[in-house]
């Protein structure tokens, strides 16, 4: 099991209020937060449309917070490049929708940023057999992606379990990120169940107090 102290937290920002974007941030970056997570999202792979190049880029100007971009799209690979240039830290790609996907990580790391692959609720750890050694970044999403605020499939638990347990007999270096759901309820079964990195988007900008939460986040998850 991993050691909750070192859990980081990621808020999301597909539920900050945009028009007060960097406002927002200001606000999780005072409560003690990691690194920033974005979705970037084309109504195709899943049914919802976000953000692109532009806003991480101007995103990348207002913060110290690495930037974790997780690309919820098709063919992500004609926009590695664009996502480069735009200052992201770290890109997350959607097994389900890489044909080539051994290049495309290859692409992203010799672009200068850490490689992530994401996998949806019902995708099998199994598909990941041949490239988690090369990886960086495994995200479990933990609700069906394409929209904030919804509720946490507790059976991705066991799966989070069964990746930790893979990653720790293998020595490989891929950090676990847990995606979708997670509040102060749940954040700490998430920590136990073996993951590094825990995104929250609702459960932290749509409380009372942003910065509030993070610190008390922070505070459930350690020992």
């Amino acid at each position: 099991m991993n050691s909750s102290s070192l859990v980081q937290i990621a808020p999301s920002i597909l539920s900050a209020d945009f028009a007060r974007l960097a406002e927002e941030i200001k606000k999780v970056e005072a409560g003690g937060a990691d690194l920033l997570h974005i979705d970037v999202m084309d109504g195709h792979f899943v049914p919802n449309i976000t953000i692109g190049p532009p806003v991480v880029n101007s995103i990348k100007k207002i913060t110290h917070l690495p930037l974790d971009v997780h690309l919820m799209i098709e063919n992500p690979d004609d926009y590695i490049e664009d996502f480069a240039r735009a200052g992201s830290d770290i890109l997350t790609i959607h097994q389900e929708t890489c044909y080539h996907l051994h290049r495309n990580i290859q692409e992203i790391q010799e672009k200068g940023m850490k490689a992530g692959v994401a996998l949806n609720p019902a995708t099998p750890l199994q598909v990941l057999e041949c490239i988690l050694p090369e990886i960086d970044q495994v995200v479990i999403m933990s609700v069906n992606p394409g929209f904030g605020g919804q509720k946490f499939i507790f059976s991705t638990l066991e799966k989070i379990k069964a990746l930790h347990n893979m990653i720790i007999v293998e020595n490989f270096k891929a950090k676990i990120l847990v995606d979708g759901g997670i509040k102060l309820d749940n954040c700490l079964r998430v920590a136990q169940a073996g993951a590094d990195i825990i995104v929250v988007g609702s459960g932290i900008f749509h409380t009372p107090d942003p910065t509030k939460t993070v610190v008390e986040i922070k505070q459930i998850i350690s020992p």
